[in-house]
């Protein structure tokens, strides 16, 4: 499935919050490159990586380390998290930029 198609299929009260978070993350590393790697919405840089999906309830970020969620899971205990995801409800509230973070050590930070 190429980007468009899956794009296609995100609802549209999804939507939005799907674009803000794939604008921060093109705005906070614009070197990274967008690509489809995992079927989903994958950013590289270097050997780090980030992932956006449209699961059937909520928007998860994929990191694949728990480490870089750790800053947004303090200031979010309510917003379900998983070894290296953040799965986001479409009434969960949040801050935008507070993504950052996630954003910057998954793209910066190799992690054990």
């Amino acid at each position: 499935m190429d980007l468009s198609t899956y794009l296609k299929n995100i609802p549209e009260q999804r939507m939005a919050r799907f674009n803000a978070i794939y604008t921060l993350i093109m705005k906070l590393f614009p070197d990274a490159e967008p690509s489809m790697k995992y079927k989903m919405p994958t950013f590289t840089l270097g050997d780090h990586w980030i992932a956006l999906a449209n699961q059937k309830n909520y928007l998860s970020v994929y990191t694949c380390n728990a480490q870089h969620l750790a800053e947004f899971q303090h200031q979010y205990p309510k917003i379900k998290t998983g070894k290296g995801c953040i799965n986001i409800k479409d009434n969960d509230t949040f801050e935008l930029n507070d993504l950052g973070s996630v954003i910057t050590s998954a793209l910066t930070k190799s992690l054990k």
